[in-house]
């Protein structure tokens, strides 16, 4: 599977909103000249991180994507500054001398340098971006070739200090061809070889750190792309596993406790870590171009709506750290650092998840109103648009346009979480059916204003919890997770949250709240308070659930009189068969 151009596609929905807030109301609110390149033009810093590649890099996508004017004209500034403030031997960073190189984090902002400046290349053919590019990566590789063997000064392990590294310099190689970077990688680097088993918890030199862990295997499935090798596949295939079958995937499709691996399904404070998101979501569309199971695009969309898009404000200006589901959130001090600029650079890849060409077809991945266009062979191109208020409801019109009639299979992903879908084709009265957990294909001789209409039926579901949450149960409907905000509930004492009980045959569809997004979905719920022991009678209390990215959100799992009930059902991407 292959991504289309992100210049041909448009967003609406929900994901197009906050890729429009996040340019609008971030990148463009941001003093980038006093944030990112003032600290590489001092150059004194004795370490820290900036991460002024990170913010290229989502600049560069969010320019191509947009084309707006004020976008471009500050990416090419801010480039321009950076390319700049390089030094003669390519060294570009914020370190007085003797701390370059080797102290936390110089090598991590190099890096992602490399890896933004190669993408305004390979966006918009900049030249001059791509030989600062290769002089930066020159002066790692020569600096290292020194002492092969060094470590990195500080507190981690070498290979967390060097996150990104790797990918940026296989982009390089993509962009040059020159077999210097991918020899790094693998030579100096050894990343094939590359097989730190997956640690569970903060201690030591954080090998168990889940953002590093994700990068690396994202680059290992970039390096299988240039040099397949069935090894470069494990830890995809081990990480995979821990998160599925071993609880490390949290309901709201996060991962990680202060920053690093943990699977026994608590939510409080440091949780969900959003450089651990944007990676999370990176490297299953990697694995979903990869082999293209439907699996990942699940999991994916679970993500983007309910823990990344819980990691912005609503306005899109402030973000965060972490997205806990227990307790209060807090927003992150700040427009620098690894988690805002991380979040940018995931927001700017979105539209290029939406729709992929697939072998001779095309693949729908996720639902949402948007407009796209796919070149084929032979100088064919098909229109595609999507009309839907998806994820409100399951109803998806597509509308195909072919430039001339054309014989291909349409892909849709069919989520794990809708039992039986119905496809109809130009309203024909026969109408397919297609169980979740696949994607459904469609081969035909498309003509110019074909449409096909798909109804995918969300009922609301009680999923139960597992280990911390053991007896409890969280609520979702389609890929959207709700939770309570105590402070939209009149007359509920906070403290007695955890201690509630609910009604899982209550639950249905409540006023809009546009606090969340301008058509933010609400649940009404019925709950026993903590003295109705015996939930005997109907549940007196009737609160309201908010999506999970509401920013009051605190509390997300509620005890039910029997958790062995019919009513709550299993999380349907826990335990999920590993597709590869």
């Amino acid at each position: 599977m292959a991504p289309l151009d992100i210049g041909d596609v448009r967003v609406g929905g929900e994901i197009g909103r906050r890729i429009d807030i996040t340019i609008a109301n971030n990148v463009l609110a941001i003093d980038a000249d006093r944030d990112f390149i003032e600290p590489f033009r001092r150059r004194s810093s004795q370490g820290g991180y900036i991460g002024l590649g990170k913010f290229i890099d989502s600049l560069v996508r969010f320019a191509a994507y947009s084309k707006d004017p004020k976008v471009l004209a500050l990416k090419q500034h801010v480039v321009r500054e950076t390319i700049a403030t390089q030094k003669a031997d390519g060294y570009i960073g914020i370190c007085v001398p003797e701390r370059r190189m080797w102290h936390l984090w110089d090598i991590h902002e190099m890096g992602y340098l490399v890896m933004g400046l190669t993408a305004d290349h390979a966006y918009f053919d900049e030249k001059p971006s791509l030989d600062a590019a290769r002089r930066l990566a020159d002066y790692i590789i020569t600096h290292w070739s020194m002492d092969p063997d060094r470590k990195t000064e500080g507190w981690v392990s070498t290979y967390v200090a060097t996150t990104g590294l790797a990918e940026a310099m296989l982009a390089l190689h993509g962009r040059t061809g020159d077999e210097r970077y991918v020899d790094f990688v693998v030579q100096h680097r050894k990343l094939a070889a590359w097989n730190t088993p997956l640690i569970q918890g903060r201690w030591g030199n954080l090998e168990g750190h889940a953002y590093y862990h994700m990068a690396h295997c994202l680059a290992q499935l970039r390096l299988n792309e240039i040099q397949p090798e069935a090894r470069l596949l494990n830890q995809s295939r081990t990480t995979l596993d821990f998160l599925l079958r071993k609880d490390g995937l949290l309901a709201p499709g996060l991962c990680g406790y202060h920053e690093c691996w943990h699977s026994n399904q608590q939510g409080f404070y440091k949780l969900g870590e959003t450089c651990a998101t944007a990676y999370l979501i990176r490297w299953l569309d990697a694995l979903l171009r990869h082999n293209g199971d439907s699996l990942y695009g699940d999991i994916i969309e679970r993500a983007i709506y309910n823990g990344l898009f819980a990691a912005q404000s609503p306005d899109g200006r402030r973000l965060r750290y972490y997205a806990p589901f227990e307790g209060k959130r807090e927003y992150f001090q700040g427009d620098t650092y690894c988690c805002p600029c991380n979040y940018r650079r995931i927001v700017a890849e979105l539209p290029q998840m939406i729709c992929y060409r697939r072998d001779d077809g095309l693949a729908i991945n996720l639902y949402a109103q948007s407009a796209a266009t796919a070149k084929f062979a032979d100088g064919v191109t098909v229109d595609v648009h999507q009309e839907t208020d998806y994820p409100n409801s399951g109803d998806v019109t597509i509308r195909l346009t072919p430039s001339k009639p054309t014989r291909f299979p349409l892909f849709l992903r069919i989520p794990r979480w809708c039992d039986s879908a119905r496809i109809a084709v130009n309203g024909d009265t026969v109408e397919m059916t297609a169980a979740g957990g696949a994607f459904f294909a469609l081969a035909r001789t498309w003509r110019a204003s074909d449409v096909v209409r798909l109804h995918m039926p969300m009922p609301w579901r009680a999923i139960r919890g597992r280990k911390a949450q053991e007896g409890r149960v969280a609520v979702m409907r389609g890929p959207l997770l709700f939770c309570l905000n105590p402070q939209k509930q009149d007359g509920l004492d906070p403290q007695t949250m955890e201690l509630l009980r609910l009604d899982v045959s209550s639950l249905r569809a409540g006023d809009a709240d546009r606090t969340i997004r301008p058509d933010g979905l609400t649940c009404q719920a019925s709950f026993w308070k903590p003295e109705d022991y015996n939930a005997a009678g109907p549940a007196p209390l009737k609160l309201t659930l908010t999506e999970y990215a509401d920013s009051g959100a605190e509390w997300t799992y509620f005890l039910v009189p029997n958790p062995d009930a019919d009513g709550p059902v299993e999380d349907e991407l826990a335990g999920c068969k590993i597709p590869f």
